[in-house]
C-alpha cells in the first residue's frame, strides 16, 4: 500500500510531464528554466523525489498553474465543476476572443480616437474592448477592456522594429495564439518557418510586466514591453 505522501508524488510526477509536454519542454530545458539539474526533473516525474517548496513555487509561475493544482489529488476535486468560470475566467476569455478578432485578424477597424493612431474596437455582451495605437516600425499604444460601461483591465505597449526581416504577418499569427496560460501579447514560445517569437511575463494577469521579441534565423529582428492589469 502506497501512504499519502507516496500518492502525492505519482500525482504530481504525471501532471508535471503533462505540462512540460504541453509546452514542448525537454527534461532539459525545463530543469534550465528551473535553474535545477536534468536528473532532478527526471526524479519527479518518475516519482522517486518530491520537489521542495521553492521549486513548487517555481513550477506553478512557470506553467500558471496553482501549486494547490500540482499537489492534490483528482478525489480531493471532485466538488469543482470546471464548467464554473470566475470572473476573472470570463474576463480573460473575452480579452482572448478580441485579440483574435481586431489587430491580428485586421478586423474591426473603427475611427481613430486620437491624431494619426490606429484603433480597432470589439462587444460582445457585458464587455467591450478597445486597442489603439500611434506609429509604424516604433509605435506605442493601449488596450482596455470595459463591463458594463466601467473599465476593469488595461495594458500598455511599446516596441519598435530592429530588423528588414521583420513579418507583420507572423507578428498577428502570434498574437491569435495567446491562450489562457499566457493571455497578454502571444504564447511563451512560437516558431514558424525562419521566425522565433518569445515572450517573458512576471506577475498574473492582475498586474504584470512583460517583453516579447522575434527572431528571424536568430537574429532579433522585433522587441515589445509591455504592462498591464485589472483597474479597480
Amino acid at each position: 500500500m502506497y501512504n499519502k505522501f507516496e500518492v502525492m508524488k505519482m500525482i504530481f510526477s504525471e501532471k508535471l510531464q503533462l505540462l512540460r509536454k504541453s509546452k514542448g519542454f525537454t527534461q532539459e530545458e525545463l530543469a534550465e528554466r528551473l535553474d535545477v539539474s536534468r536528473q532532478a526533473v527526471a526524479k519527479w516525474e518518475s516519482g522517486q523525489v518530491y520537489p521542495d517548496i521553492s521549486n513548487l513555487i517555481q513550477i506553478s509561475d512557470l506553467f500558471n498553474v496553482s501549486i494547490d493544482y500540482l499537489v492534490r489529488d483528482q478525489d480531493c476535486m471532485l466538488n469543482i465543476s470546471v464548467d464554473i468560470k470566475t470572473d476573472l475566467d470570463k474576463l480573460i476569455d473575452f480579452r482572448l476572443e478580441a485579440n483574435r478578432n481586431t489587430y491580428a485578424a485586421a478586423m474591426n477597424e473603427t475611427n481613430s480616437t486620437r491624431l494619426d493612431s490606429h484603433d480597432f474596437r470589439y462587444t460582445k455582451g457585458s464587455f467591450t474592448y478597445h486597442d489603439t495605437y500611434v506609429g509604424g516600425e516604433q509605435f506605442a499604444g493601449e488596450e482596455a477592456i470595459w463591463q458594463d460601461g466601467k473599465a476593469v483591465y488595461a495594458m500598455n505597449y511599446m516596441g519598435r522594429v530592429l530588423g528588414e526581416q521583420f513579418s507583420g504577418n507572423f507578428l498577428k499569427e502570434v498574437l491569435k495564439k495567446a491562450d489562457k496560460n499566457m493571455p497578454y501579447r502571444g504564447p511563451e514560445y512560437y516558431r514558424s518557418g525562419e521566425y522565433l517569437y518569445k515572450s517573458k511575463v512576471a506577475g498574473d494577469f492582475t498586474w504584470f510586466q512583460g517583453y516579447e521579441e522575434i527572431y528571424y534565423n536568430e537574429i532579433k529582428v522585433y522587441e515589445c514591453y509591455f504592462h498591464g492589469g485589472l483597474i479597480h
